[in-house]
């Protein structure tokens, strides 16, 4: 039991420490690979989400890589890919569209995910362990295989939590800010195809909810917010 719980802080420890140096380098590779966002018929929408955040102006920055994404750096920058922008410029992603994925960034900036997500990959990584000492007692080899899988879907599910919440954090905004949730739900239907995603793995491996989960919460939360406030 000692060994174990020694070597679980171990872990923890190595764990910590590697994901020090993995924020670091990210960082600075975004240093690196990054520019500031210029384009006038955006930025009507960056002052109007700024507004509603009581902020006086909103910064964006582009990420010279094609993979089509948005990311919110651990410093709390916000960066949109330049595969992003070359969807916008080709109409194939609107203005409102875009205004919602940088809504969705912030959200995970003011929700804190990158700093969770750091104690979640950490966490991932010692549960592995326990479970590769425990399960390989009785499952050679293939219990190993086993606690691999089974710690892959339990960060796959606080992945999943984050980007939920994520999203309602940009559908409370986009509300606010007079953009509407239309712009967020319309950029989920188109994702797929955008991004060139054919298969879909299993929804419990996902790293990321179901496209038509994402938009029936969206909705859900719409309905919510339709009904007239009860009287205390």
């Amino acid at each position: 039991m000692i060994q174990l719980l020694i070597l679980v802080l171990v872990s923890v420890i190595i764990g910590l420490g590697l994901s020090y140096l993995s924020v670091k380098r990210t960082l600075q590779m975004l240093d690196e690979q990054g520019t500031p966002l210029r384009d006038a018929a955006l930025q009507p929408y960056l002052i109007r989400l700024a507004r509603a955040l009581d902020l006086p102006a909103l910064s964006v920055n582009v990420l010279e890589i094609a993979p089509i994404n948005g990311l919110a750096a651990p410093d709390g920058r916000i960066y949109l890919t330049r595969g992003f922008l070359e969807k916008y410029r080709a109409a194939e992603v609107s203005a409102e569209e875009l205004a919602g994925v940088i809504a969705h960034e912030l959200g995970h900036v003011a929700l804190g995910h990158t700093r969770r997500r750091i104690i979640d990959v950490t966490g991932r990584n010692a549960f592995a362990l326990v479970l590769q000492m425990v399960l390989g007692r009785f499952i050679p080899i293939f219990g190993i295989y086993l606690a691999n899988l089974i710690a892959n879907f339990a960060a796959a599910h606080l992945s999943r939590r984050d980007e939920h919440e994520a999203d309602a954090f940009a559908s409370a905004l986009l509300v606010k800010s007079g953009i509407g949730t239309a712009p967020q739900k319309s950029l989920f239907r188109k994702l797929d195809r955008l991004t060139g995603q054919t298969g879909t793995p299993p929804a419990w491996m996902l790293s990321h909810p179901p496209t038509a989960e994402r938009i029936a919460a969206i909705e859900a939360r719409e309905a919510r917010w339709a009904q007239p406030a009860r009287p205390a």
